[in-house]
């Protein structure tokens, strides 16, 4: 077992739940946080605060005042504005709160104060449009918000309307459109990674089991490869989740509920293609999230179904996963973060 300690966001009002927010090493994971359905989890870039959705009905996003042994204070709650936010991330020069409200397809920023509290959300902006699935795709459902390197645009996933939608973040606290990457219809896109160093970026597909490859360039995605994140003809229901890349941008990792593995893919030199290299067993059952240690030499995949978080050592040479003894049980883990 590792040393590093970690925080372990969880589904509380799941039968089985638990209580809220988890922290320590993985053998002495304790809860530190009560919150309903802290499903996933940021800290700001000193690491003295910590920023919580918390994914219910009237959506929220909690801030917590991290204490020198690493427990949690909470400082206030601040309603999101729409239905289950399920991401969130904080803009790079530290001012703001983003988060995406999965149910009602909307995007919500949030003023940071310098004690770490949050303030009224300054922007609830509404997507629109739909896809073919009529089941997953009947309305708009913002899945993730992220910056690109620079920090210079923000991109939320839209599984909804099969759009990735790029805007420049205003002074004021504003998201202001200035392009929309368009994925294949039916894709239902999830989450986004962007390439370290080279120009491109990665979008895992959570309703027909793809990866897409774009070229990025200064706010403009455009679609170079489509790819599989399982297998040939592998059988059964699939929904893949989470993507990670590594941080010399030579592999990504995506993972695959329903086949409950996580997919390794090896990247081109120029970031532009990709290959799948392995699928392994995640350790569990429906791993919905997954997260490198802090020094980039382990994997943790959180298997939500079946309460339990796996370790695998990354191989330096060819990027594949070895797992790392026998997962540990923590109820309902949908959200790791490494400290």
């Amino acid at each position: 077992m590792t040393s590093e300690r970690i925080y372990v966001g969880s589904y509380t009002s799941q039968p089985g739940g638990g209580e809220g927010i988890g922290f320590g090493p993985l053998e002495g994971i304790g809860v530190v946080a009560t919150t309903v359905d802290p499903s996933f989890l940021v800290r700001s870039a000193d690491g003295r605060f910590l920023y919580v959705t918390n994914e219910t009905e009237d959506g929220k996003v909690s801030a917590f005042a991290i204490q020198p042994d690493g427990g949690l204070e909470l400082l206030n709650e601040q309603p999101t504005g729409g239905d289950h936010p399920c991401h969130l991330d904080i803009d790079p020069s530290g001012r703001f709160l983003l988060s995406a409200n999965y149910s009602s397809g909307s995007v919500a920023v949030h003023p940071i104060a310098a004690d770490g509290s949050l303030g009224e959300a300054t922007q609830v902006l509404q997507r629109e449009g739909t896809g073919p699935n009529k089941e997953r795709q009947e309305g708009p459902h913002a899945h993730q918000i992220a910056f690109d390197p620079t920090g210079t645009y923000t991109f939320d996933v839209d599984l909804g309307s099969d759009s990735v939608y790029v805007s420049r973040l205003t002074e004021d606290g504003q998201l202001e459109e200035v392009d929309r990457l368009h994925i294949h219809p039916g894709a239902g896109p999830r989450h986004l990674v962007f390439h370290p160093s080279a120009g491109a970026a990665y979008v895992i597909n959570e309703l027909d089991s793809t990866l897409t490859v774009c070229s990025y360039t200064d706010g403009k995605l455009q679609i170079v490869q489509t790819a599989s994140t399982r297998p040939a003809d592998s059988p059964g229901e699939n929904f893949p989740a989470e993507l990670l890349i590594s941080a010399d941008g030579r592999h990504l990792y995506g993972s695959n509920r329903g086949d409950n593995t996580v997919a390794v893919f090896a990247v081109a030199a120029d970031g532009l293609s990709v290959e799948l290299v392995q699928s392994v067993g995640s350790g569990g059952d429906w791993p919905r999230h997954l997260a490198f240690s802090n020094d980039g030499t382990r994997l943790y995949a959180a298997n939500e179904r079946s309460d339990t978080i796996a370790t695998f050592v990354i191989d330096t040479t060819d990027g594949t996963l070895i797992p790392a003894g026998e997962p540990i049980t923590w109820p309902k883990p949908v959200c790791i973060l490494p400290v």
